[in-house]
């Protein structure tokens, strides 16, 4: 029986290696599991997990990534689980570990992301695979040359009440790669905040994620009154958040942006970044 270890140090025993019947709970590495060829292998994914579209529309939908429908994946038969401990509830994992080989990622850093996808090829059977990937996503990212000096910007993810992403999160290591001064570092994880907070916090950029809620071009008018000398972007928050095969459009998306923000410009002047431009 094969043995792996997961990114919460546990050990995986794999009576059946490679997998055949693959469940995925998190849609970043759903999509890396269709970029590694592996189409007949994966039965099931979650209601979020919207790439690849065929995918989308032809899996078996096991429920949200943290409100998992427990019979519907026993159903499936799986050989392997594959989820991830921020975006995965932990009882939910810990129900499904009784029964299947539940491997979990733990992505706080790009360096995190690359080493799921080295371990995510081992314990697949697509190690050759998953290596081209990650040789392709750290070549981009070395060629990435980030704002300098770097600009204090906030990164919204929620309103009503607002929300950030903070310190210990995967997108504020994206934010620090591509030039940007988390003006909520202080705080811990994803903290609502208030109106008051952030005209403290007097950013340069708000960037308004397209997720987990969507922000859209009317909610921009409120936040240039709430912080007027700030610049304000629409983002596409796959490009940010999401850390696997995605991060392949990520830098090339996090260019374009950086080129908006250093033509001259303030005040009205919205930028729209809904798409990674693939």
């Amino acid at each position: 029986m094969k043995q792996f270890t997961d990114q919460m140090k546990r050990t995986v025993s794999m009576p059946v290696w490679p997998p055949r019947r693959i469940v995925s709970l998190v849609p970043s590495q759903t999509e890396f599991l269709a970029s590694l060829g592996l189409d007949v292998e994966v039965v099931g994914i979650t209601k979020f997990c919207i790439h690849p579209s065929q995918w989308f529309q032809e899996k078996k939908r096991v429920g949200g990534t943290k409100t998992l429908h427990l019979e519907a994946i026993s159903a499936l038969r799986p050989d392997l689980i594959i989820g991830n401990k921020e975006e995965n509830d932990a009882a939910q994992i810990a129900a499904l570990w009784q029964e299947y080989p539940v491997w979990m990622s733990d992505i706080l850093t790009l360096e995190d992301a690359l080493d799921m996808m080295t371990q995510i090829g081992a314990i697949t059977g697509k190690p050759e695979q998953a290596e081209d990937i990650r040789a392709a996503v750290e070549q981009d990212f070395a060629g990435l040359t980030p704002i300098l000096p770097p600009k204090k910007a906030a990164y919204l993810i929620w309103r009503k009440p607002y929300m950030v992403a903070a310190s210990d999160t995967f997108i504020q290591n994206m934010l620090q790669k591509a030039g940007f001064q988390n003006v909520f570092e202080h705080l811990s994880r994803y903290p609502a905040i208030t109106v008051e907070q952030l005209q403290a916090t007097d950013p340069e950029v708000l960037l308004l994620s397209s997720e987990p809620y969507p922000f859209q071009e009317k909610h921009m008018q409120t936040l240039q009154e709430i912080c007027p000398n700030a610049r304000i972007a629409l983002v596409n928050g796959e490009m940010f958040s999401w850390y696997g095969s995605r991060l392949l459009f990520s830098v090339s998306y996090f260019k374009q942006l950086q080129n908006a923000l250093a033509l001259p410009g303030s005040g009205q002047d919205f930028i729209h970044f809904p798409n990674p431009g693939s």
